[in-house]
């Protein structure tokens, strides 16, 4: 009887480790909250480097203010999100690959809001936060996925080394 509890239980620990403890193949940006090719979600009892991020939109283009993060291999980093623009706007941290395919969903479903580890979208004068571990280096992408937003260049560079 008690080997088949364990077993139930090693089971049961398997299943959700793989699926909570690392992205998925096919996952939208967010919904494995895990480890993912850039990282994890930051730990709140570990200090982070704040970045203040502006959404905005200027002359007919949308954008981030800074568009290019250059972060250290292993660093957490609080992104300090802060919609000053008179639309919605996200802030969708991926690879490039992983972006441009939940673009292809927003596209299907522009109603779509993200509040994930990874994922915020904001209403004008919002403001919000993500924390993120950037575990693994690379160059990665941030976005807003609502649709016209990409094309109009509401997109940043994250550098990690």
């Amino acid at each position: 009887m008690q080997r088949r509890i364990f077993i139930t239980l090693l089971a049961s620990a398997s299943v959700l480790a793989g699926h909570h403890g690392q992205a998925s193949p096919g996952h939208a940006p967010g919904e494995a909250h895990g480890a993912t090719a850039l990282g994890q979600p930051g730990n709140t009892r570990r200090p982070a480097r704040s970045i203040l991020v502006t959404m905005r939109e200027k002359d007919g283009a949308m954008i981030f203010v800074p568009n290019r993060f250059d972060i250290r291999q292993g660093e957490q980093i609080r992104f300090l999100l802060r919609n000053a623009g008179a639309l919605d706007h996200e802030f969708v941290l991926a690879t490039a690959e992983e972006n441009q395919k939940h673009l292809a969903e927003m596209l299907k479903n522009p109603d779509m809001e993200h509040d994930d580890p990874n994922a915020k979208r904001l209403k004008p004068g919002a403001s919000g936060e993500i924390l993120w571990h950037f575990t693994k280096a690379g160059e990665f992408d941030i976005a807003c996925l609502i649709p016209g937003h990409r094309q109009s260049g509401m997109h940043a560079t994250v550098v990690v080394k």
